[in-house]
């Protein structure tokens, strides 16, 4: 393979080609060599950077970089090109992606595969600031919020027979990274541009970068037109305010449109029957481990039905978010390798999609395994397969199953199976089977979650317990024992036809970090409200009467109390509505005008920064 130098610039530059040969061998890592994806003479590339903030900006809110990873015979996986050339990527993460690019080689992908990785961003690596994305990210619903501490890859793999080469095989990725979950998305993205660019190399990347860095921001609840290389996709990027289990997308579509060439109905969801398909005599069992955070291995046959697999689990609680980490393909190379694998402690909470045999001894003390075959094609059902013992999973070359001693806290709703299976027999489209599956999933998690949302609101003060002249009531403290007493009358059984023992699984659920990661979600939730509440109460007061009975110190205080209310409200988002906002501006400045005049130009100087 010809690599055309490397990129001399930013933090992940590791030096000659000498070194970093020297250090790959030392090592066993991959050489990360990273040539410009264009070549432009200094000059130009200096005043790019220059302007670089500006020009990338509208990349950016969609993508971090766009790498392309190849197979030297010398070097092992390397990182050929980074574009835009400014991207900053550290040198562990470049091996991450370097590793997490390529199929292992027991997997056997000939042709084209697509698949997703999930790695963390390296310690020490200066946020960005997107405080325009931030802006998006609060009207987004929670399981979509993007993670500050993980980037995803989505990548598009070819490895066909070429004699031309040493090796005997063309072997590349195209790999989007990025901040946004938004896996289906992107995945049609790289359809789009990855098999031509495989035919016409680095001009096109270069071109394609360009027609994203001129996309509209990606806002919650806006029908977006993206054009991309002569095709323009229709896509709408749901809201916190949207009903569950709805797409909007539909009612969006009823007029011709004869420009667009892809209407996408979700961004972010994964073909979730094929993925329960050999499981789904088991899915509701899987959707406990999942709820409850328990630590859980897919072992698959290649990376996209591992990614597929694990990202199906994670989506089957939503609305809930899964807090704790997970990786759709995770190798032996892995920079968490060691921690996720150790044996000197409990396995952590943590959903894992393997594909090296290895990883069936390495892993074999962990208590949940799902051991999944080829994923058949829409219309074919593979063998159901069977809840087995853990001891069981000793050899390499184990059945699929699910090796776990767990003991679901819920009966099996047998409604939902019949349901399915009657849908199989008569070769119902896996769409239609992913609808009734998900919307089983989320009637499952609604009926889990809503006694819980009903007795966290009783925690909330009541209004008249706000006095703009004290600081804002504080929440009640969750008292688990409270809280199970209110399910005997408000339970999930108003809900829900499922029997079995479901206080034994919310006691479960509260020591989860599915659970810490709820509550604080809500808890930060109602503060804020209660903050826009106490700024409400202050507005309805007569402030400039009250500061004709106080002193000048006090007022002046009075002031600037209230401009720090303005800037936390602007800085946390506060749910207030604008005219409070106005009205309490309002106050601010006939406080100010009714103050000697030095203190006026002082306090009208205290400026809401």
């Amino acid at each position: 393979m010809a690599l055309r130098g490397l990129a001399a610039s930013g933090p992940g530059s590791r030096g000659p080609l000498d070194e970093t040969l020297a250090a790959a061998e030392d090592h066993g890592a991959p050489a990360v060599v990273v040539a410009a994806g264009g070549t432009p003479e200094d000059d130009e590339e200096d005043e790019g950077r220059g302007r670089g903030l500006l020009r990338w900006d509208g990349f950016s809110a969609w993508l971090h970089c766009v790498c392309v990873v190849g197979f030297d015979l010398e070097l092992g996986q390397a990182v050929e090109v980074i574009y835009p050339q400014h991207s900053k990527l550290t040198d562990k993460e470049k091996t991450n992606i370097c590793y997490l690019s390529f199929p292992d080689s027991n997997s056997g992908c000939l042709g084209d595969t697509q698949f997703c990785f999930r790695f963390r961003q390296s310690s020490g690596r200066r946020v960005s600031l997107h405080c325009l994305l931030d802006h998006y990210d609060k009207d987004l619903p929670v399981y979509l919020k993007k993670d500050p501490a993980y980037f995803y890859g989505y990548v598009y793999f070819r490895q066909v027979r070429d004699k031309s080469l040493k090796r005997g095989y063309f072997q590349k990725s195209l790999v989007l990274i990025s901040k946004l979950p938004y896996i289906h998305f992107f995945h049609t993205v790289l359809k789009q541009i990855a098999p031509e660019y495989f035919e016409k190399s680095e001009p096109y990347l270069e071109a394609a970068c360009n027609d994203v860095d001129r996309w509209p921001a990606p806002v919650p609840g806006k029908t977006l037109h993206l054009p991309i290389m002569g095709v323009v996709m229709k896509v709408r990027i749901p809201t916190c305010h949207d009903k569950p289990g709805t797409t909007q997308i539909a009612q969006l579509t009823q007029q011709a449109d004869t420009h667009i060439s892809v209407i996408l109905p979700t961004v972010h969801e994964v073909d979730l029957f094929r993925c329960f398909c050999p499981v789904f005599l088991h899915s509701q069992m899987l959707w406990e481990l999942v709820l409850l955070g328990e630590p859980l291995v897919v072992m698959a046959p290649s990376p996209s039905e591992s990614s597929e697999t694990v990202l199906a689990l994670v989506n089957c609680i939503s609305p809930l978010k899964y807090f704790s980490d997970f990786r759709p393909y995770f190798t032996i190379h892995d920079s968490e390798f060691k921690e996720y694998t150790t044996r000197t402690q409990a396995p952590p909470s943590v959903i894992l999609g393997v594909t090296n045999p290895f990883f069936a001894k390495t892993l074999q003390h962990w208590p949940h395994i799902i051991r999944i075959g080829d994923l058949k094609p829409a219309g074919e059902i593979p063998k159901q397969v069977k809840v087995k013992k853990l001891k069981n999973l000793k050899t390499l070359d184990s059945k699929p199953g699910v090796y776990t001693s767990y003991k679901p806290y819920l009966s099996r709703d047998e409604e939902i199976v019949k349901q399915l299976q009657k849908g199989v027999q008569q070769k119902r489209p896996s769409e239609a089977q992913s609808v009734i599956l998900r919307r089983y999933f989320l009637e499952l998690t609604q009926s889990f979650i809503i006694p819980l949302e009903r007795y966290v609101a009783s925690l909330m003060p009541l209004q008249k317990s706000i006095s703009p002249w004290k600081s804002p009531p504080q929440l009640r403290q969750f008292l688990p024992e409270e809280f199970m007493k209110t399910l005997e009358k408000t339970g999930p059984q108003l809900t829900s036809r499922i029997k079995g023992d479901w206080i034994g699984l919310y006691r479960h659920f509260l020591k989860s970090p599915n659970f810490d990661g709820w509550f604080k979600t809500r808890r930060k939730e109602m503060t804020q409200k209660l903050e826009a509440l106490h700024l409400e109460a202050l507005c309805e007061e007569d402030l400039l009467l009250w500061t004709q009975k106080h002193t000048e110190v006090e007022t002046v205080d009075l002031v600037l109390k209230l401009k720090n209310k303005l800037l936390q409200a602007d800085r946390e988002h506060l749910p207030v509505k604008p005219d409070t906002v106005e009205k309490l501006r309002t106050h601010i400045d006939a406080i100010i005008l009714a103050l000697p005049e030095d203190l006026q130009g002082i306090l009208l100087k205290t400026g809401m920064t």
